[in-house]
C-alpha cells in the first residue's frame, strides 16, 4: 500500500542464550574435567549397585532358600500303562487308526498317539470320550 503514510517497524531486540547444563551434562567427564581446572569443588558418590546387575537386595530370602533347598521332584501324573494298553486293544479290536479314533472324538491324532505311548497327562473328559467312542470301559473297575 504505497502513500498511506510512513512505514515504521518497532523491532525489540531478542537475546538468544543457552539453557544451563542439565544433570546428565553436569556428570560428563568435560564438565568435570573443566569444573577441576577452575577449582570447583566435585563431590563424587559412589552407588552401591552401580553398573552391576544385581538387585538393591541380592541376599536370598527365606522363601528363596527354601525353594532352592527343595530336593523333591515333583512331575506330573502320566497315563497308566493299563490305561494305554486298554485304549490300543479297544482301538485295534474296532479296526481304527489313530487318526480315525482321534477324528471321532474331535481331537487331534498326537493326543491319542500321547495317551497311547503314555506321554500325556490324564484327562477325564477326554477318556470319557474315549470310553464313548470304544464302547468299553477304561477307567475303575472292569
Amino acid at each position: 500500500m504505497a502513500g498511506v503514510g510512513p512505514i515504521s517497524q518497532d523491532w525489540e531486540p531478542v537475546v538468544i542464550r543457552k539453557k544451563a547444563p542439565n544433570a546428565a551434562a553436569k556428570k560428563d567427564e568435560k564438565a568435570v574435567n573443566a569444573a577441576r581446572r577452575a577449582g570447583a569443588e566435585i563431590e563424587t558418590i559412589r552407588k552401591a549397585t552401580a553398573g552391576t546387575n544385581k538387585a538393591t537386595s541380592s541376599g536370598t530370602t527365606l522363601n528363596t532358600r527354601k525353594l532352592d533347598e527343595e530336593t523333591e521332584n515333583l512331575a506330573h501324573d502320566r497315563v497308566p500303562t493299563e490305561l494305554k494298553k486298554a485304549i490300543m486293544q479297544a482301538r485295534t479290536e474296532k479296526k481304527l487308526t489313530q487318526s480315525q479314533l482321534a477324528q471321532l472324538i474331535n481331537e487331534k491324532p498326537q493326543i491319542i498317539q500321547e495317551y497311547e505311548s503314555g506321554k500325556a497327562i490324564p484327562n477325564q473328559q477326554l477318556i470319557t470320550k474315549l470310553e464313548r467312542a470304544l464302547g468299553v470301559k477304561l477307567r475303575g473297575k472292569k
